[in-house]
């Protein structure tokens, strides 16, 4: 059996206000129902106007996506009754989208992207123990943008790359947070089994706020259908809740179809023109793409591609890197200590990358290029500069950190260690060299192990 899959995600986008009134968008953890006005709850008289941020956005992460760009696009009435949309209907784009025609690849495979609309977010619905439910309704009016793909997806684990793949490029282009707990980023997904080139019918499971549980829900609703189909039963096209804690898709409502939703033109709104030279300014404005930068450093800094992958899987750690490159320009070092001791300090409880800034991590890591720390040094310095709220250059230099290469400095705890050692220093002046590596402990012993190792050797060696 064949599996089809095709992604509904929604990206809030990250204006500062809501898609059509002055409320801000900055909704979560207010209090219930305080981020709201007449326009957002849709009260007798009022009318709606574009946030024209929320378009440019829409466009930058259109235009990410390798979209076309129509120069008309409108929007409509999506028309449902819930109890967390005041109006009774969902301002949305239908016939008209903002976008059409794009595709984003994953693993060498073009997944197409049928369409990008903008549309204003639902409340949320709160749901209490004995059978109560209570409505916010801060987040209604909030703009998102919709990404619909073809049915080109061929497994959940497919799902779940094209997600990641998606979420970094809305975040690369700065339009989404990502932040799918806070349910900034949430996906809706269609899968049906097909055989000899024929779909079945498809299901549709709802409420996916993690990578993870886009993978187990198809993963689950694929082995449901395969069982039933096998053990001579059909499939219902129906709308499935994903319970994260149960890991089971349970039945929510029979599927909807377009016709259900009776769309029609919203008539407060003019249609949306987008002129070719809007289009290009904002193509013109877009930043460096993942892909385009992974390109250009492996060109630049002859990274393995295992290190590129890491390093800018994330914008924020890729600005990083090139960051602390700039300051030290040894690529290899800087992606070493990033992706081990800077990324194991990042688990720490409170730990933030804004913490260390990359001028004060390159110059940690200068001083372990350059022989100055050891490793072992290095690595308490950078947890500690993290936990402790110190540059790494003002614990280094405080505690006297530096290895110890002064001939003068070196040259009184060697004369120390030769008087304190007189049989060890006979036994080496007697032909036993093996005794060298005793007296070059107790000289690191002397200075915390912070001699310079090979001045410190052949140092020794002169004066014995």
């Amino acid at each position: 059996m064949d599996t089809v899959i095709g992604l509904e995600i929604h990206a809030q986008l990250l204006t500062k206000t809501k898609l059509f009134c002055g409320c801000s968008a900055d909704y979560f953890g207010e209090e219930p129902n305080s981020n709201t006005c007449p326009v957002c709850l849709g009260m007798p008289g009022t009318l709606p106007v574009l946030n024209k941020q929320a378009v440019e956005y829409g466009l930058r992460a259109s235009l990410a996506l390798n979209c076309d760009i129509p120069e008309r696009s409108k929007f409509d009435r999506k028309n449902y009754f819930y109890p967390d949309l005041p109006k009774g209907y969902q301002i949305s784009q239908f016939d008209e989208p903002l976008a059409v025609n794009g595709h984003l690849e994953i693993g060498g495979k073009k997944v197409r992207i049928r369409r990008v609309h903008l549309e204003e977010d639902a409340g949320k619905l709160v749901h209490q123990e004995g059978g109560e439910s209570s409505v916010d309704l801060n987040r209604v009016g909030v703009p998102l943008i919709e990404i619909v793909t073809e049915p080109d997806l061929k497994s959940p684990e497919q799902a779940r790359e094209f997600m990641e793949r998606l979420r970094q490029i809305l975040q690369y282009v700065e339009v989404c947070s990502g932040d799918m707990e806070k349910g900034s980023l949430r996906c809706d997904a269609n899968i049906s089994l097909g055989q000899d080139g024929k779909l079945g019918t498809k299901t549709e499971v709802k409420n996916m706020n993690s990578f993870s549980a886009v993978e187990k829900a198809l993963k689950y609703e694929k082995k449901r259908q395969k069982d039933l189909l096998e053990n001579g039963g059909s499939v219902d096209q129906v709308t499935l809740g994903w319970n994260a804690d149960a890991e089971e898709a349970q039945p929510m409502r029979s599927k909807e179809e377009a016709h259900d939703y009776r769309y029609f033109p919203e008539p407060d709104l003019v249609p949306l023109v987008i002129d070719e030279e809007w289009r290009e300014r904002v193509r013109n404005e877009l930043p460096e793409l993942p892909g385009e930068k992974a390109d250009r450093w492996k060109e630049e800094f002859d990274l393995p591609d295992y290190d590129i992958g890491e390093l800018t899987e994330d914008k924020e750690i890729a600005n990083y890197f090139e960051a602390a490159v700039a300051e030290y320009n040894a690529p290899k070092e800087v992606s070493n200590w990033m992706m081990s001791e800077l990324f194991r300090v990042l688990k720490l409880p409170e730990a933030e990358l804004s913490d260390v800034n990359p001028v004060d991590f390159a110059y940690l890591v200068r001083l372990v290029g350059e022989g100055d720390i050891n490793d072992n040094t290095a690595k308490d310095v950078l947890e500690r500069a993290f936990t402790e709220d110190k540059a790494p250059k003002d614990i280094v230099e405080t505690e006297g950190l530096k290895r110890i290469s002064d001939e003068g400095a070196l040259g009184e705890k060697i004369d120390e260690v030769i008087e304190e050692n007189p049989d060890a220093v006979e036994d080496y002046r007697s032909g036993n060299e093996n005794v060298l590596g005793f007296l070059i402990g107790q000289l690191m012993s002397k200075t915390d192990g912070q001699a310079d190792p090979n001045k410190a050797r052949e140092m020794l060696q002169e004066k014995l």
